[in-house]
């Protein structure tokens, strides 16, 4: 790519977005589309809408939220719903501040930065395009120029909706340079940016003796007092504010409830009217979305207090609670590193998902349903089948209690702990227990845990080792077996003849001499035993497989061994077995002989070339799974 040919293209591509004409010449563009016309919450949604949108078992999933955000899919789903597609549609809603409530790190600011800059994106698009009186310090849409009282007659016939009035800046300019010659008010296309302060604005609150509310509302030029006269001229005003720069886009409203509380009060007006003061100016309109967000002791706090009744009306509380699925939460672990300059450490594989699996015990709660336990609970929040619960249990537990995930070990403190864990040991891999190691020394030093949380979280951690040892001793295994996927789908074709057979009353047929045969007990035994299935028990077992593998004819797929968590769980086990001896006597063995160590090069041959490990943790697998097996 030529650096400055890219340069060059992105300066053409603003030269063509650019825009010019009269206010006659938008009323002529918007006979052709109105949408330009639309309101700041239309404008939102539709953007986010333009990423498209995928309906997963009934479930909406927005697209446009999965590069960054991972594990809310249900928080993003209301929040789109049940705000963003209401305000859109004009109803109530939009009078409302959206506030963000959920724990430390837990993905508020992103999800308002991801909307800020998708807006940013969306207004280069034709479908995004914003139009605004040309030097008005409010961007102000044109129609505002349009007198009430011709109002409805035009609404009708455009097709759009006409609301709010010119600000006090556009008011003297209609009447000075154009005088009141509405059709010839120069009219310009705006590209929204925060960086720029064009339709996106933030507001962070500060020490309250030092912060002005002119930081929202703008503020008097005294400097030009003189020349104008009077402090009621709009041009000795500078319009300025972030409620100003927002207009016709987003305000973020950094950590809100630390705010003073004069500061809300402008918002009260603004939500509900669509209008605030400033200055000695008439009520000035704004068309933007507020976005607030908070996080639950703050917000606690803040319901308390009497006082905050008008303003907590007027806001719609929105949940963000943490990720609690393992596979979503390696995402997020894999993203920060690949931001930080220590993409040169190799990750070695299960290393992220140790981490993962110790942050959501965090964070889930027990389930009163009996024989669910936390790995279970976790197992089945990750999309995996658990035998004997169903898709019905799920959705009971996900509705068992409002606050789960709302609290437990955060993102940040896993990263900072990883982070630390690469910096002082220099090294060029880190594994599973190097991640779970650095976790457990953090926890002394992390200023908020009880002494009683501590004991939990190192059985946490213990249970995230217990479920990587399992991973580790599985991959290996694996890597012995050339093709082991292979190998266990004929063991479970063979295991599904003989007990349909057994079933049936009937016989099977071999396959080489054609002759018929009973159905080998033996073989069906001996898979049957690795999950503890007795013999009284084995046929309502071999029953359920059957029925299983018909309900899911019914439904035209096919029934693979992994469909069946305990049937998976005996087809492997029963591999394993025989391979155990093998991998046991050649992972453990301090002076491998010619034949073991050419197959300990294979398998860490395998494990790289597969299994994205490298030679360093590679050999360290095998060497910690030998003393596993030995214990």
């Amino acid at each position: 790519m030529d650096i400055f040919e890219r340069i060059a293209s992105y300066r053409a591509e603003n030269d063509r977005l650019a825009w010019s004409g009269t206010f006659k010449d938008y009323i002529e563009l918007l006979r052709k589309d109105p949408s330009p016309a639309k309101t700041a919450h239309s404008r939102v949604y539709d953007m986010i809408k333009s990423h498209g949108v995928e309906d997963i078992n009934g479930r909406k999933r927005y697209k446009f939220f999965e590069q960054e955000i991972f594990g809310l899919d249900r928080a993003v789903e209301k929040l789109v719903e049940e705000y963003f597609h209401s305000a859109a549609r004009r109803l109530d809603v939009r009078k409302r501040i959206l506030l963000l409530m959920g724990p430390v790190s837990g993905g508020k600011s992103t999800l308002v930065t991801l909307l800020k800059r998708g807006l940013e994106q969306y207004s280069r698009t034709d479908a995004g395009a914003v139009y605004a009186i040309a030097g008005c310090p409010m961007h102000e849409d044109p129609l505002h120029l349009i007198p009430l009282e011709l109002r409805p007659e035009i609404e009708r016939e455009l097709g759009v909706r006409i609301e709010g009035n010119l600000c006090p800046s556009c008011q003297m300019r209609l009447k000075n340079e154009y005088h009141s010659d509405i059709e010839q008010v120069a009219v310009v296309r705006v590209l929204l940016s925060e960086e720029e302060r064009v339709g996106i604005g933030t507001f962070s609150p500060s020490d309250p003796k030092s912060q002005d509310i002119a930081d929202l509302t703008g503020s008097i030029d005294f400097s030009t007092i003189t020349e104008f006269g009077s402090e009621s001229d709009p041009r000795a005003y500078r319009f300025d504010g972030e409620l100003n720069k927002a207009n016709r886009g987003v305000m973020e409203f950094q950590e809100m409830l630390k705010c003073d509380e004069k500061f809300l009060w402008n918002l009260l007006s603004l939500t509900q009217e669509g209008n605030f003061k400033a200055g000695r100016f008439a009520l000035i309109s704004a068309d933007e979305m507020i976005i607030a967000h908070t996080n639950e002791t703050e917000y606690k706090s803040f319901i308390s207090n009497k006082k905050n009744e008008a303003l907590q009306s007027r806001m719609i509380v929105m949940p963000v609670p943490y990720n609690l699925r393992v596979s979503e939460e390696e995402k997020i672990y894999a993203k920060l590193i690949g931001q930080s300059d220590m993409k040169h450490v190799h990750i070695a594989p299960h290393a992220l998902r140790a981490a993962a699996i110790f942050s959501i015990l965090t964070r889930l709660k027990e389930s009163k349903k009996q024989g669910m336990d936390l790995i279970k609970k976790l197992r089945m929040y990750d999309g995996e089948e658990v035998e004997g619960y169903k898709e019905a249990d799920l959705k009971e537990m996900q509705t068992e209690y409002l606050d789960e995930g709302m609290s437990g070990i955060d993102p940040r403190y896993v990263i900072n702990r990883i982070s630390s864990a690469l910096i002082k040991g220099d090294l060029q891999c880190m594994n599973a227990l190097d991640v779970l190691r650095a976790i457990k020394d953090g926890l002394d030093q992390h200023p908020s845990i009880t002494k009683e949380e501590r004991e939990r979280y190192l059985n946490f951690i213990s249970i995230a080792r217990k479920e990587y040892d399992i991973l580790a001793k599985s991959e290996v295994q694996k890597a012995f077996v050339y093709s082991f996927e292979e190998s266990a789908k004929t063991l479970f074709e063979n295991y599904l003849d003989n007990i349909e057979a057994f079933c049936n009353w009937s016989k099977i047929r071999d396959p080489l001499t054609d002759e018929e045969m009973e159905p080998d007990e033996r073989l069906m035994r001996s898979i049957e035993e690795q999950i503890g299935i007795s013999e009284n028990a084995k046929k309502a077992f071999r029953e359920e497989i059957l029925i299983r593998i018909s309900a899911y004819s019914r439904k035209g797929k096919k029934f693979e061994y992994n469909n069946h968590d305990r049937l998976r769980e005996a087809i492997e086990k029963k591999l394993f077995t025989d391979l155990k001896d093998i991998v046991k006597i050649t992972t453990s063995s301090k002076t491998p002989d010619e034949s073991q160590l050419k197959r300990i090069n294979e398998v860490s041959r395998r494990l790289i070339d597969e299994h994205n490990y490298c030679p360093i943790c590679a050999n360290e697998l095998l060497k910690y799974v030998g003393s596993l097996l030995n214990r």
